[in-house]
C-alpha cells in the first residue's frame, strides 16, 4: 500500500466537495482558502507596522480581492479569446478554471494602493505587508488545478507523477497509466518557498524599501513560472519557441531586476549628493 502511494500522486475523482446536499466547487474553495490565509498574513503584518486601524486590512481586501479575481480572469480571457469568442457566457465560469496570475496581481495591487491611500495608509507599508501574502495565496489556490485535473505537465516516470483520468489520458493520445508532472504542486511549493524568502528578507533588509520586496517577488515568481510553464502540455499561445506565459515571466524578471538596478543607482547617486539641486532619498 505504501509503495503504491509513493509510486504516483492520485487525482481527485470529483472537482467538488459534497457536504450533505451542499456542493462546493473545489477550485473556488482553494482560491477562497488562499485569500483567507493571505488576508491573515497581510493584516498581521500591517498591525506589526502599527499603521491604520484594526479594520483597514479587511477594508482594503474587500476591494482588492475582487479586483484581483477580475484582473486574473480578464488576462486569461484576453490570452485565450478563441475559447470564449463563440461562448461569451463562459467568461464568468471561473469555477471551471482559468485565472491569469499577472492580471490578478496587477489589478489587485493597483486597487489596494488606491484604497489604502484613501484610508491614510502609505504605499510603502501596504507593499511590505502584502509581498509575502501574495505567493501564499497563489500556493494554496494552485491546488484548484489538482481538483480540476488541469494544467499538468508532460509525462514523467518520477515517483510523484500525477495520475489523470483514463478518458483524459486517451484523449491526449497517451498510453493508459501514463503519469504526468504535477506542475500545480511544483508551483505551490515554489511559491511557499518564495514567501518564506520574502519574509526573511523583509524583516532583515528591506523594511524601509518595500518596493524592492515586491520587485524580488516578481523576479522569484517569474523564474519559477518560466520553468514550470515549460513543463506544461495544455494548449497555449506561443512565439519564438516559448509559451506566452513564459514571455510574461521574462517581463516580470527583467522588470524586477531593472527596478533593483534603478534603486541601487539612486542610492549611489544619493550617497554622492547628486540629483540636480536636490539630494535623492535612499528609501523608496
Amino acid at each position: 500500500m505504501i509503495a503504491e502511494l509513493l509510486a504516483s500522486l492520485p487525482s481527485p475523482g470529483d472537482n467538488a466537495i459534497h457536504i450533505g446536499p451542499l456542493q462546493l466547487r473545489a477550485y473556488g474553495l482553494m482560491i477562497a482558502i488562499g485569500v483567507v490565509v493571505a488576508a491573515r498574513i497581510f493584516g498581521r503584518r500591517l498591525a506589526y507596522l502599527g499603521v491604520g486601524r484594526s479594520d483597514d486590512a479587511a477594508a482594503i481586501l474587500v476591494w482588492a480581492v475582487p479586483a484581483g479575481v477580475i484582473g486574473a480572469r480578464l488576462y486569461h480571457v484576453a490570452t485565450e479569446w478563441e475559447r470564449f469568442s463563440d461562448a461569451p457566457g463562459d467568461i464568468v465560469k471561473i469555477w471551471k478554471g482559468g485565472l491569469g496570475v499577472p492580471g490578478g496581481i496587477l489589478l489587485g495591487v493597483l486597487v489596494a494602493l488606491v484604497v489604502s491611500r484613501r484610508r491614510g495608509i502609505d504605499g510603502h507599508s501596504l507593499l511590505w505587508a502584502a509581498a509575502p501574502a501574495i505567493p501564499v495565496a497563489q500556493a494554496i489556490g494552485r491546488w484548484g488545478n489538482w481538483w480540476n485535473q488541469e494544467l499538468f505537465g508532460r509525462p514523467t516516470s518520477l515517483p510523484w507523477g500525477l495520475e489523470i483520468d483514463a478518458d483524459t489520458v486517451a484523449r491526449l493520445g497517451y498510453a493508459p497509466g501514463t503519469l504526468f508532472h504535477p506542475t500545480f504542486l511544483y508551483e505551490s511549493l515554489w511559491n511557499l518557498g518564495l514567501a518564506a524568502i520574502l519574509v526573511a528578507v523583509g524583516w532583515r533588509f528591506m523594511y524601509r524599501k518595500p518596493a524592492r520586496l515586491l520587485a524580488l517577488y516578481c523576479i522569484g515568481y517569474g523564474v519559477g513560472r518560466f520553468w514550470i510553464e515549460g513543463l506544461r502540455i495544455d494548449p497555449a499561445k506561443a512565439g519564438g519557441g516559448l509559451r506566452l506565459n513564459q514571455w510574461t515571466a521574462i517581463v516580470l524578471i527583467v522588470g524586477g531586476l531593472g527596478y533593483l538596478a534603478y534603486a541601487r543607482w539612486r542610492i549611489r547617486r544619493s550617497a554622492l549628493g547628486v540629483e540636480g539641486d536636490h539630494q535623492v532619498p535612499s528609501s523608496e
